[in-house]
């Protein structure tokens, strides 16, 4: 029913539930997929569990409250710009002494401020200071909907995508500084949702490698036309690259490295500051780790996003804090859909002279109508085959794919997991269950976890998305299971897996094996796998949640 919560005609809500129908259908022809992958039978734990969710799912209120308390392991696919709730936002403008334009209500920084104690804004005729808004409801109202999803209703023109996309640049002017304020938010939502492990994208400042990139020139040898799937791979040769990257760096690349590492030095130490981490008042977000997804701008010219790729390479070689990469911006921009096949090849050099960097890639976020047809037929593919992806986030147009079934296959065959994105592929694309390829996932037997995406502007939460998969896509409670355990199969933190076998959770490495999941006092030698892998270790944490949670259900 909440699949047909948009349509108002009797014809129309007519058609919206036999489509439903289907989708539920679709969802439940994956169970078996999901039972073998599983592997055993539920635990009288389990079972308890199953019972209450199943009672819980009657009432969209009943299982979220439900779901809230349900240990969720990590969010892998979050954005922290995105993840930032606007009412943060307008408080930090405020902070930051900048303006506001009231004809798009967008921030930006003042010319000049006065001389007085506190100095304010001078933000010229027809502005107005941020801090305005606290005593302005009708303008701290639609600098809330200006900087998220809120209230959104498509016009003639424009579209959720368009709203969604134009939020980051409302409130782009705000001081980095506050990074630290926000990771704590995003860390204390996820604490309060029995989340434990988030790898957060973020993009570290990167002024002075433009700096260096405009006096540089893109390699002009001619590539293979074979290769030339879309626009110009002109460049593209291993000659070509690795000439460009020595070239990059003798210009002093790496000097940026350390830029970067002072920047997330500064923000974790705010964090930890405002949670009191280490001391005995430590808040409950100091209990959620937090790693970083290097951040490459995609939608700028090739060299730019060849000289940030190295970059993310460099720092992710050097800082364990920065756990992969991924490529961000709007997958149908101009620049991202021209230049995707060259930026795989990119990728594909990269990866050959750093294969200890993890990948995590957005690819196949675009939806018909979005791109022409032929622009659906190959991202996942090449982001897999050319990009080294070991995650693919959204992945919303597999099913396009040139011979998409081969591709759910190799996804399945090689552990490649799908972050999975309800909420975002829903406003963004206008994907919803009976479009979204949830189920053909799970059919295959590919790796899913849910996640949030930008759950600041889009004014959800982790939680929403467990509810809303299992209301629409008719998902269990062991379904939801996997999933949180699936999220920390498929982090990025060094170390082995708990599992003896990928994406089975029904038996532990020999060195865990034969006690209890997640006790709390495990043997010495499963005591000393665990403090050798900061994978295995997060993964008998969330056991131990579990252990806790399905014992005090009712």
């Amino acid at each position: 029913m909440l699949l047909c919560a948009r349509s108002f005609t009797p014809a129309s809500f007519l058609f919206c539930l036999v489509i439903a129908a289907h989708a539920q259908v679709a969802a439940t022809s994956s169970a078996p997929a999901v039972a073998k992958a599983t592997g055993a039978a539920a635990t009288p734990r389990e079972q308890r569990a199953i019972k209450a969710f199943n009672a819980a799912r009657e009432s969209p209120l009943q299982l979220n409250a439900f779901l809230t308390r349900m240990p969720k392991g990590a969010d892998l696919h979050m954005h922290l710009a995105g993840a930032v709730y606007a009412e943060t936002f307008i408080k930090d403008g405020a902070a930051d002494i900048l303006c506001v334009n009231p004809s798009t209500h967008s921030f930006f920084k003042p010319d000049a401020t006065t001389r007085s104690i506190p100095p304010q804004p001078v933000c010229g005729e027809g502005n107005v200071r941020a801090e305005d808004a606290f005593k302005d409801q009708k303008l701290y109202d639609a600098l809330v909907d200006s900087f998220s999803m809120r209230a959104f209703v498509p016009s003639a023109g424009v579209s959720g995508h368009d709203q969604f996309f134009a939020t980051f640049d409302r409130f782009r002017s705000l001081n980095k500084s506050h990074t630290g304020e926000w990771l704590d938010e995003v860390a204390t939502r996820a604490a309060s949702q029995n989340e434990q492990y988030l790898e957060v994208m973020e993009t570290p400042i990167f002024t002075n490698l433009s700096k260096i990139v405009s006096n540089i020139e893109w390699p002009t040898t001619p590539a293979d036309p074979a290769q030339n799937r879309t626009g110009d791979a002109t460049g593209t040769s291993r000659e070509d690259l690795s000439h460009l990257r020595d070239t990059l760096l003798n210009a002093g690349l790496r000097d940026q490295v350390a830029v970067d590492r002072k920047e997330l030095d500064d923000a974790l130490d705010t964090r930890d500051r405002i949670e009191n981490c280490g001391q005995p008042s430590a808040r409950a977000a100091c209990s959620v780790k937090v790693r970083f997804l290097y951040q490459v701008l995609r939608a700028f010219p090739p060299q730019h996003v060849f000289a940030q790729t190295l970059l993310a390479f460099e720092v992710a070689s050097v800082d364990p804090r920065v756990v992969g990469l991924n490529f961000v911006q709007p997958e149908d921009a101009y620049l991202s859909m021209s230049e995707y096949h060259r930026q795989m090849l990119m990728l594909d050099y990269l990866h050959s002279v750093y294969p200890k960097v993890h990948i995590a890639l957005h690819a196949g976020e675009i939806a018909p109508g979005l791109v022409p047809p032929d622009g659906l037929r190959f991202h996942i593919r090449e982001a897999v085959d050319l990009g080294h992806a070991e995650r693919i986030g959204h992945g919303v147009d597999v099913m396009y794919e040139n011979e998409p079934q081969a591709l759910l296959k190799e996804l399945a065959d090689r552990h490649i997991m799908v972050e999975i994105n309800l909420t975002s592929n829903d406003v963004i694309l206008g994907v919803t269950a009976a479009w979204h390829p949830l189920p053909s996932y799970r059919a295959a037997g590919v790796p899913i976890a849910l996640s949030t995406d930008d759950e600041g502007v889009s004014r959800i939460d982790l939680t929403n998305e467990y509810t809303r998969a299992a209301m629409e896509f008719n998902l269990s409670y062991l379904d939801l299971k996997q999933s949180a355990r699936t999220s920390l199969e498929h982090n990025f933190l060094p170390g082995p897996s708990l599992w003896q076998q990928p994406d089975v959770f029904t038996k532990t490495v020999a060195a865990c094996a034969g006690q209890p999941l997640g006790g709390a006092n495990p043997t010495p030698n499963c005591l000393s796998f665990l403090q050798s892998s900061e994978k295995a270790a997060e993964q008998w944490e969330l056991e131990h949640r579990y252990d806790l949670f399905e014992s005090s259900v009712q």
